[in-house]
């Protein structure tokens, strides 16, 4: 007998599990039996801690990965793709393997990112906006999205892209950047940032186990409209910290890393009227609402 059919619970198996892993393997344990991939042999105690059963294997590593074939009907895959190249490996590694089981998913949930739609100088897009990867980091993403909406329908999966912004919580704050006084961009040139609570993308990840539509993408952000220079003055406010001074485009960049000048420089305003088909409202509307709720001591 499968293992997934064993305990009288579904199972499900998540790929990733980070910050956002952690908290949806803590929420499913209660109804499922959750298995979750790590790479570490160190994090075993702490993914049993939130009621996972950890798996030790490496998605850059093919051979590691046998144990999850006809583990779980459902897969939540939260990782990344590898640092370097325009085509998701990893992805592909993973799906090679749960190809071989016969036909045990029937489920899968892809968390990407709203970078693949690129730069759109302010404007507003939505779940049918084309991408417009402009970085390898973005690239990656599309390809791997684009290499799931092909496998899924092939094998009978249901398949439930989520595009997620910019994570923040307590702890995921830009604190340190505020206090090193890093300068934003001035008003005229600043770009559009868009955000999600890890405790609501959490949620959200769970409902979509439960209500998410076959091949279909999901902007998962809170559908605020906060420029960037914004968000750091609203974040320095509540803790009482100086608002970062703002500096043309030409001259913020060499002060910057090439990472963090792509986030700047690409400006859109997601929104997120898909999001009602989960029907799990947000607990955190807004970053200024979640600021409501903490001390004013960093």
């Amino acid at each position: 007998m499968l293992l997934m059919q064993s305990f009288g619970k579904p199972s499900v198996l998540i790929i990733g599990c980070g910050d956002i892993g952690l908290r949806v393997a803590k929420q499913l344990s209660r109804s499922h039996r959750v298995f979750a991939l790590t790479s570490s042999p160190n994090r075993l105690q702490e993914l049993r801690g939130v009621g996972a059963i950890p798996i030790v294997g490496n998605l850059d590593q093919p051979e590691t990965l046998w144990r999850l074939s006809n583990l779980a009907q459902t897969v939540i895959h939260l990782a990344p793709p590898q640092n370097h190249g325009n085509r998701d490996y990893r992805t592909r590694n993973l799906l090679r393997i749960l190809a071989q089981g016969p036909n045990t998913v029937r489920r899968l949930i892809y968390i990407s990112t709203t970078g693949v739609y690129g730069d759109h100088q302010g404007a507003k897009v939505d779940e049918a906006s084309p991408v417009n990867p402009q970085s390898e980091r973005a690239k990656r993403r599309v390809d791997a999205e684009r290499t799931l909406r092909l496998w899924a329908p092939a094998h009978g999966v249901s398949l439930t892209i989520l595009r997620v912004p910019g994570i923040y919580a307590a702890d995921r704050l830009p604190l340190d950047r505020l206090k090193s006084g890093t300068p934003a961009l001035i008003p005229g040139e600043d770009a559009y940032s868009n955000h999600i609570h890890s405790d609501d993308l959490a949620r959200l990840v769970c409902a979509a186990v439960y209500r998410g539509k076959p091949q279909r993408i999901i902007n998962t952000c809170d559908g605020g409209e906060t420029k960037m220079g914004d968000y750091f003055d609203e974040v320095a406010d509540a803790f009482g910290l100086q608002r970062p001074s703002r500096l043309p485009a030409s001259e913020l960049q060499p002060l910057v890393s090439p990472m963090l000048w792509s986030f700047m420089r690409e400006s859109r305003r997601v929104t997120n009227k898909r999001l009602q088909e989960l029907k799990t409202p947000l607990r955190y509307p807004s970053v200024a609402d979640f600021l409501k709720t903490i001390s004013k001591n960093p």
